[in-house]
């Protein structure tokens, strides 16, 4: 029997999700635990999808784990615990063709892909909507790149370190771009709030006119009113 989980690398804990899956097998939970655990230990902090092929009669087990997916790989690679929620607008890291080539290199074997550099490109694809820029530039920018060629001593040689000058570059240019868009962010939630305020103070104004007209309007009725009682009261 398969089961099928995804797991905090090396550190899967015991749950109710696990316990009603494994419980009424009545295998070793501590046993299990412990296995995934070791086997997923390089992939701490991210997400690895783990099956478990089970023998229900002799209550054995082996754990098979698999690269966890694209995007954590990514993450991690930038630092990140999430990515943006606007890939358009938010950029949240800048990245190396090598930190690119590096999470390929970890995912090829389960990818459709069946050359290195259009695994490559799948990669960037996959920086686009985590929000990352990839040598300065938007992945889609850097997918045109590769096609050209621009990249190929770096993904033929499978190159995966990234220099510490070259990293250093990379923050400062990502460092202006996050400055440039903490700016924008400001201005812009700035107008809303400008916004929000002068809509209300609208509303108000509005709401202060219906009170006034209102109390001219009972008064204007009471005072003709009065007129006509005087009148009736002089003819008798």
């Amino acid at each position: 029997m398969i089961i099928k989980l995804l797991i905090d690398g090396g550190d899967m804990k015991p749950g109710p999700a696990v316990a009603q899956q494994l419980g009424p097998m009545g295998i070793n939970m501590g046993k299990v635990i412990s296995d995934v655990n070791e086997a997923t230990k390089n992939f701490k902090g991210m997400k690895v999808p783990v099956e478990l092929d089970v023998d229900e009669k002799t209550k054995d087990f082996e754990v098979k784990t698999f690269s966890p997916p694209t995007s954590e790989l990514l993450k991690k690679e930038a630092g990140l615990e999430k990515g943006t929620n606007d890939h358009k607008n938010i950029k949240v890291g800048n990245l190396s063709i090598e930190d690119v080539i590096k999470v390929t290199n970890v995912k090829y074997s389960d990818m459709l892909e069946k050359e290195f550099k259009s695994a490559v490109k799948s990669v960037l694809g996959t920086c686009a909507s985590v929000g990352l820029l990839v040598e300065n530039k938007s992945s889609n920018d850097l997918i045109a790149d590769v096609s050209s060629g621009k990249f190929d001593k770096e993904i033929d040689g499978k190159i995966s370190e990234t220099s510490d000058e070259k990293r250093e570059k990379l923050n400062e240019y990502f460092d202006e771009v996050k400055t440039e868009q903490d700016t924008k962010l400001a201005e812009k939630k700035k107008e809303e709030e400008e916004a929000e305020a002068a809509k209300a103070e609208e509303a108000a104004k509005g709401g202060e006119g219906a009170d006034v007209s209102g109390g001219e309007g009972a008064e204007g009725v009471g005072g003709v009113g009065g007129a006509d009682e005087k009148k009736e009261e002089e003819k008798k």
